[in-house]
């Protein structure tokens, strides 16, 4: 299969397909953004200012605020949960605590953390460092709410799957308040648009991205990018055919082991330059505030920082509160302060360190390569700056970035396939996933640019439904965390161990 595969291949010229696929993506993003990403600061040429952009950042800092700074005050209690010390393992669900945790941030502890990071950096400067790391904190509120009512508002469907996430808490939400038009309108919405983020930001765009990383140390997969999509499409496939509870067992083994890893590299390029991350801290700072930073200066700073964040935790976007919905817990809130540890591993601790690689080594701006941050070769970027201080390190990297990619996918293959199911019912599953294992190998073959861009589109636009719906429904979610709180306190809810 493979060799008569490859023989078409040969026939048909890989730059044709891709140019067709290019264009393709190209024309749908232009349509898209239009919207999206529409220029709130048009009467000026200095500024790009996208509507998704405030849309993210006023609904994190409204959620923080109305929740009283929960992203600080209940960051231990968050930890404690995670580590089982509340658990009921006779509670309903499908998965645990810690197993919801890992399928969520296998899906944003990715690429976005390794090329994103290394994106944001080359085109807005260091100082988007510091806007991502902002954006992390308050993200960890939207994290929280979100979550919190994918607990409250799940269904359990006949077959004995839990089905959870914006979809019902909007549908079901609202209807309840007495506005179903609305409910209904929003879940359809944000479900075309999560099937189109895990086919973009989930699907092809890990794959192009991890091909990228991978050819700077076997430069020969560049004339055989066909092969690495149709073994990563196979790979994928595989595991997805399981459902969550296979997607979530696979996700648990290689999180902690990619973290690891990559975390591991990063503290001792940091070791080895410990003198100067304190002039690197310096630069990030000083460069965020500053008018002539960057792309745009301070605002385009601002805004390249807060994007590339958006993406790679996803906070406020809704993806993460379908994988929580399917966790073992009594208590809908403690899935919400659960999640809200997301976006501080996610963005806080490993974008940060991925920063600080990039600033340290100088690699952001080095003529050297010009040309990768030109095509936003992030992934091979971040490659590049780590081997100038560990000669063999790309060849760590590129399996890390394998198993990034990998574990990213089939999370977000779970996220689309539960919308999909939403829309037109389970027996139609198999249609969703036999279409993500195509995108995916065609992922492999197209350019970095309109993926990039289709991934940003598709993933930050759930945004719109899901906060939109999400401000209705917040009162709901201040009185179970009072509820909860007061019952914590007083010793009601007590720890098992």
């Amino acid at each position: 299969m493979i060799g008569f595969l490859g023989f078409f291949l040969n026939l048909v010229p890989i730059i044709s397909i891709n140019q067709w696929v290019d264009d393709f993506f190209g024309h749908i993003n232009h349509a898209i953004a239009s919207v999206f990403f529409f220029d709130l600061l048009f009467f000026t040429e200095d500024y790009n200012l996208p509507l998704t952009v405030v849309w993210l950042v006023v609904g994190a800092l409204f959620f923080t605020f109305y929740f009283r700074f929960i992203n600080i005050r209940a960051l231990k209690h968050a930890i404690d949960i995670t580590r089982g010390c509340y658990d009921n393992p006779n509670s309903e669900g499908e998965v645990s605590h810690f197993e919801a945790l890992t399928t969520a941030l296998s899906a944003t502890v990715g690429l976005g953390n390794i090329a994103g990071v290394a994106i944001a950096v080359s085109i807005g400067g260091p100082g988007a460092t510091f806007w991502m790391v902002i954006a992390g904190v308050l993200g960890m509120s939207s994290k929280f709410t979100e979550c919190s009512l994918a607990m409250l508002y799940r269904q359990k469907r006949g077959d004995g799957h839990i089905m959870g996430g914006p979809m019902e808490y909007l549908s079901v939400g609202l209807a309840a308040q007495g506005r179903p038009k609305l409910g209904r309108i929003l879940a359809v919405l944000f479900c075309f648009l999560t099937i189109g983020g895990s086919f973009g930001g989930g699907g092809s765009f890990q794959v192009n991205q991890a091909l990228n990383a991978i050819s700077e140390t076997a430069p020969w997969l560049d004339n055989h990018r066909w092969l690495f999509g149709l073994v990563m499409a196979t790979l994928v496939g595989i595991v997805i055919i399981g459902g969550i509870k296979r997607i979530a067992g696979v996700a648990e083994k290689i999180v902690p082991l990619m973290c690891g890893v990559y975390v591991a590299a990063c503290l001792y390029i940091l070791g080895t330059n410990f003198s100067e991350i304190p002039e690197a801290f310096s630069i990030i700072i000083s460069s965020a505030f500053s008018p002539a930073a960057g792309y745009g200066g301070f605002v385009g700073v601002l805004i390249t920082g807060f994007r590339r964040a958006a993406f790679s935790n996803e906070a406020g976007v809704g993806s993460a509160a379908i994988a929580h919905s399917a966790a073992k817990s009594d208590h809908p809130i403690q899935e919400g302060l659960v999640a809200l540890l997301e976006p501080f591993i996610d963005t806080v601790i490993i974008c940060t360190m991925t920063a600080l690689v990039i600033v340290i080594t100088g690699a952001y701006s080095n003529p050297l390569y010009a040309e990768l941050i030109t095509l936003n070769q992030g992934a091979a970027l971040t490659s590049r700056a780590m081997g100038e201080v560990i000669p063999w390190f790309p060849y760590v990297l590129s399996f890390s970035v394998l198993l990034f990619a990998f574990s990213t996918i089939i999370s977000w293959s779970y996220y689309g396939e539960r919308c999909f199911t939403y829309l037109f019912s389970e027996k139609y599953s198999f249609l969703y996933k036999i279409s993500l294992c195509v995108v995916i190998f065609l992922g492999a073959i197209t350019t970095s640019t309109n993926v990039l861009e289709f991934g940003d589109l598709m993933i930050l636009g759930m945004a719109f439904p899901n906060i939109m719906g999400v401000y209705f429904l917040v009162p709901r979610v201040k009185k179970e965390l009072n509820e909860y709180m007061g019952k914590v306190q007083s010793g009601v809810i007590k720890k098992i161990k």
